[in-house]
């Protein structure tokens, strides 16, 4: 593995002026170069309107283990499949720029890579802060998911995830090629990535584990629960059909 990188961190970004300015960047980099590791840092920005781009240039220009990918704006699911491709660590974790889970976290997920899985997804226990019923949908979403997809999984939304290179050389180049394409099409089908890349994953044989994992409700306005779950369950009737109709082969 070029520079035998251990671990990429990939950090999408969109409109992140006050996170930035919250120096959750520096945070970052203070805990990794504790660690006995090499690391790199992607942040891959989805086309800010504000000066994301600007601040992030000017925050990481003194720090050789980050680099920075603009994308034209695409949404979420594409910046981070876009990061996780363009990675070139032997393990890369994707994490949310408001560090609702924070990097101290990472060690947890690392940890079950060296006892053979491919895939270490973070799970929100209990969702301390959350309102009622953002819990009490979660409950219902993740039935469904059962249901619906034979994904027995507590938490399929943290966005806390980890891919070693083969799982990331196994689904997210199909995945971006079948994002891409719905993205030209104009749907809005961000709510489903995290569901997809994992049936994905789980289809193609990857081991996946998941481990609980300390979050903080931050309360984003991205973040519409009701539309976000609609949408959800429609994506999780298109993931089953595609599968039936073996676009997932």
């Amino acid at each position: 593995m070029e520079n035998n990188i251990k671990l990429s961190l990939v950090i999408p970004a969109y409109n992140e002026v006050d996170n930035l300015k919250k120096d959750v960047l520096d945070q970052v980099e203070e805990y990794l170069k504790k660690q006995n590791y090499l690391f790199e840092v992607v942040i891959v920005d989805d086309g800010s309107k504000d000066e994301t781009v600007k601040i992030i240039k000017e925050q990481i220009k003194d720090k050789k283990h980050f680099r920075l990918i603009e994308n034209p704006h695409g949404g979420k699911a594409i910046t981070v499949m876009t990061g996780m491709i363009e990675s070139k660590g032997e393990v890369a974790v994707f994490t949310d720029m408001d560090q609702a889970t924070p990097i101290k976290e990472l060690e947890k997920i690392l940890s079950k890579f060296e006892e053979g899985y491919d895939v270490v997804i973070g799970s929100r226990s209990g969702r301390k802060g959350a309102p009622l019923l953002r819990k009490l949908m979660a409950l219902g979403f993740a039935l469904l998911r059962n249901v619906m997809l034979g994904l027995p999984l507590k938490d399929t939304q943290c966005g806390f995830k980890g891919f070693n290179r083969k799982s990331i050389n196994g689904v997210f180049p199909d995945m971006l090629v079948i994002w891409k394409k719905m993205r030209s099409q104009n749907a809005a089908v961000n709510a489903g990535f995290d569901v997809e890349t994992l049936f994905l994953a789980k289809k193609r044989g990857f081991k996946i584990a998941e481990e609980i994992v300390e979050w903080h409700y931050v309360g984003t306005q991205r973040v519409q629960a009701i539309s976000d779950s609609i949408e959800a369950i429609k994506d999780m009737l298109r993931i089953r059909l595609n599968d039936l109709q073996g676009k997932y082969n």
